[in-house]
């Protein structure tokens, strides 16, 4: 039987990666029972909307998600993550971890080097407290190089 984390999240990974493309802050993404519990902050209601209407958009019920999105105005992605201030940001893609996956996999299949792991961790900093401590199904920031 499949991971319950896993299929969830890969169902939601979209609205996942909009919230990192429009500037929310992830705070939670975990089970909560039979849920999948998505907590974060959006920088304006236009954001919060957006992330609103991607939910609906992939389940119209989402009987599956408990999504708490409150507005925080200047909410920008933690420290290390980009973001607008001083100009544009340097484009960001996303990584969904699979089982048997480190960070060190990661790094040598974007970088060509394992070494470059702490890039991706401190990309991941609102979600990984642990660079050894990734799990299946979370949606990874990867800096571009």
């Amino acid at each position: 039987m499949a991971d319950p984390l896993a299929t969830l999240r890969h169902k939601y990974d979209p609205v996942v990666r909009l919230m990192h493309e429009r500037g929310a802050r992830v705070q939670t993404i975990e089970m909560q029972g039979d849920k999948l519990l998505l907590r974060a902050e959006a920088p304006s209601e236009d954001v919060k909307n957006a992330i609103w209407n991607e939910i609906k958009r992939i389940d119209s019920g989402y009987r599956d998600l408990a999504a708490d999105i409150k507005v925080v105005p200047g909410a920008a992605p933690a420290a290390g993550q980009g973001g607008p201030a001083g100009g544009a940001s340097a484009p960001t893609s996303t990584y969904t971890v699979k089982k048997g996956d480190t960070l060190s996999k990661i790094s040598q299949q974007f970088y060509g080097s394992a070494n470059e792991y702490k890039r991706i961790f401190e990309a991941n900093r609102d979600q990984l407290s642990d660079p050894d401590k990734i799990q299946a199904g979370q949606v990874l920031r990867i800096p571009a190089k």
